[in-house]
């Protein structure tokens, strides 16, 4: 019975993201407000029918409540979306504790958080400086130690990283690529698929 529903709630994942991706794709306003929210619920549900770590629950909750404030363009829905974000790195932090990380990419994320800061900086709201630089510090922390997690958990970093900065450089009013908001969601979802199966499969059922 148990395998039956998160097979379930595996493909209801899956459908509730390929709303949303259509959504951004087509500019549904209506289509994106009944799907972004269903995202992270289903799949902290998938995670609760495979027994899976709380900390790995709560940063998906936690995204959750970041995907919600993040619907609105209000500058203090902003700040309180990236709050949860930042909250559930600490959670993928706390999950991922000690274990060995490759030192070419502790000094590859490094190198990448200084440049992507140093260059954003001159364009980013002085009100907003000092909470993206501190986002931005956990962030790729959590993109690095993910690495010594495995692969999947790794990729799911890197592509979290990904989707944060395109974010961060509309913010900072650079120039976009095309679908840039497409490019955005299918990172972030990707990246929280990947985490989840990383760390489902590293760790043993509790």
């Amino acid at each position: 019975m148990g395998g039956r529903l998160a097979k379930a709630l595996l493909v209801a994942f899956a459908v509730a993201a390929s709303a949303e991706l259509l959504s951004v794709a087509v500019d549904s306003r209506t289509g994106q407000l009944l799907a972004k929210p269903l995202l992270m619920p289903l799949l902290a549900a998938y995670v609760a029918t495979r027994r899976g770590p709380r900390p790995l629950l709560a940063a998906l909750l936690l995204g959750w409540g970041g995907d919600v404030f993040l619907l609105s363009s209000d500058d203090a829905a902003f700040l309180a979306g990236m709050g949860c974000f930042a909250a559930g790195h600490l959670c993928y932090l706390t999950l991922f504790g000690r274990r060995r990380t490759r030192v070419d990419l502790a000094v590859g994320y490094g190198l990448l958080l200084l440049v992507t800061l140093a260059l954003l900086w001159p364009g980013l709201p002085a009100e907003l400086r000092l909470p993206v630089a501190v986002y931005s510090l956990l962030l790729a922390a959590m993109a690095y130690r993910a690495s010594g997690l495995g692969v999947l958990a790794g990729a799911g970093g890197a592509l979290f990283l990904l989707s944060d900065t395109l974010i961060a450089t509309g913010v900072a009013e650079w120039p976009q690529p095309p679908a840039v908001d497409l490019w955005i969601m299918l990172t972030y979802i990707a990246a929280q698929a990947l985490l989840t199966a990383g760390i489902l499969t590293a760790r043993p059922r509790t």
